[in-house]
């Protein structure tokens, strides 16, 4: 499956209406992209217990990852008019899989509302991965 960073933001963007966040009324949503074409969707969850609340990012990771899914191309999210880069828990947990994963953000209306492409060590340039058994 070819599909553009304008058509996978454009999917995260639709993501966007099924986010949980009664707390902040901050909603994201999030399009992953298997390097074998497949598309995983993530929205953020929040919760009373304010550290239980999931992003978006991990939720679409975490879905592709339970399907068997290892090797991502790009990720796009999608929080309305803001910018939204991904936090620092996203950064690694993503890195754990993909360093060299595609991040497709739009710059708020102000900045030109432009998408922006980076590596995700652009990112994150010291991510880590431990040794694995």
């Amino acid at each position: 499956m070819n599909i553009t960073n304008e058509k996978l933001y454009e999917i995260a963007e639709g993501a966007r209406v099924n986010a949980y966040a009664p707390f902040s009324n901050f909603c994201v949503g999030a399009a992953l992209l298997t390097k074998d074409g497949e598309l995983f969707t993530g929205v953020n969850i929040e919760n009373s217990s304010y550290g239980a609340t999931i992003c978006a990012e991990r939720v679409a990771f975490v879905k592709a990852i339970s399907e068997g899914k290892r090797e991502f191309a790009k990720i796009a999210i999608s929080a309305g008019d803001e910018e939204s880069v991904p936090c620092g828990i996203c950064r690694q947990f993503m890195y754990e899989f993909s360093p060299e994963i595609e991040v497709i953000t739009k710059a708020s209306p102000e900045d030109g509302g432009e998408l922006k492409v980076r590596p995700l060590t652009a990112l994150l340039p010291e991510g880590f991965v431990l040794e694995r058994s």
